[in-house]
């Protein structure tokens, strides 16, 4: 008998082209690919097909209501590119980013480096500066709604203390992002002090030690020692903090609220990207633009991811 006629007497035994080992083995392997079916189903009816189908709202005219949205191609995206508020949302976007996420990571790594050292309490620190972070954005927002009130808010109230008059922190365009910043940041910072908490413990103590011996001060372990092996959380912490503040709704919409009028302090200057695709999809009522809107603020989050990847995602050398 032939090698051939011998794989085809074992095809024909299995019926899949396969020796009984294989077909073994991976009926061994079945119960594990029956466990991630529940999640795999639920991957792909969340999320493949919400992005598949945005992309084929993005590329019609579709306002709800029409049965049939008329195919127009790229129309929208071309739009986006001559559109003001567009550019507006954006350039507000990336500045509420820039100054939250920089004032998160910071703090982080501040109250991360201080609660790691051995003092008596430290553990209720910990959990009192992660508390915030385990409220909904909804219950920060109203807090610090109150807190910036400009007739019977506390921080006004503090500052008439020290004769400063009333301050419109939240109709004010200047004092606008800001304003949403320090609540972004109070309620978040958190997250990466435990993420920069739990990098620091991966530190081997002998390196502490031998810089000590060298004699290097504690700015100099710092900066040689902690800050170069912290990279990989450093970059963690930066490209989810940036890809969060990007989609930044919850903070401005809550804070400020939304309005359809083009004048006023209150108008456009806290709006994010998501808050104007909000105002464009559920109260202009066209989809198809604010699908157009949602890639084209993804394709600016891959870009920045991009970025961060770049400066430092190089492999340390150490």
């Amino acid at each position: 008998m032939t090698p051939t006629e011998m794989e085809l007497k074992a095809a024909a035994k299995t019926g899949f082209g396969m020796d009984r080992r294989e077909w073994r083995r991976i009926s061994k392997q079945l119960p594990n690919y029956l466990f991630i079916l529940p999640f795999l189903v639920a991957f792909l009816f969340f999320t493949v097909y919400p992005v598949l189908f945005g992309a084929w709202m993005s590329l019609h005219d579709w306002d709800i209501i029409s049965k049939a949205p008329p195919m127009i191609g790229l129309a929208n995206y071309e739009e986006l590119l001559h559109d003001d508020l567009w550019w507006l949302t954006l350039r507000q976007t990336l500045q509420y980013a820039l100054q939250t996420v920089l004032s998160v990571v910071s703090m982080g790594l501040v109250t991360a480096l201080i609660t790691f050292q051995d003092f008596r309490g430290r553990g209720w620190f910990r959990v009192i500066y992660y508390f915030p972070v385990t409220m909904s954005v909804a219950v920060v927002a109203l807090a610090w709604q109150w807190l910036l009130n400009t007739d019977y808010g506390l921080v006004n109230y503090v500052l008439s203390l020290f004769g400063i008059g009333k301050v419109r922190w939240l109709q004010e365009p200047a004092l606008m992002l800001p304003s949403l910043s320090i609540a972004s940041l109070w309620g978040s910072f958190g997250f990466p002090m435990l993420i920069f908490l739990a990098g620091l413990t991966d530190i081997p103590p002998h390196l502490y030690d031998a810089a000590q011996v060298d004699g290097a001060n504690g700015w100099q372990r710092f900066w040689k020692i902690t800050l170069p092996l912290l990279r990989p959380t450093l970059l963690f912490v930066l490209v989810t903090q940036f890809i969060s503040r990007l989609q930044e709704f919850g903070i401005p919409y809550t804070m400020v609220g939304i309005t359809t009028q083009y004048t006023g302090a209150s108008g456009f200057h806290h709006w994010t990207v998501i808050v104007y695709l909000f105002q464009v999809a559920w109260h202009w009522y066209r989809m198809g633009y604010g699908s157009a809107l949602a890639f084209a603020l993804a394709a600016v989050i891959v870009v920045i991811t991009a970025i961060l990847f770049r400066l430092l995602g190089r492999r340390l050398q150490y």
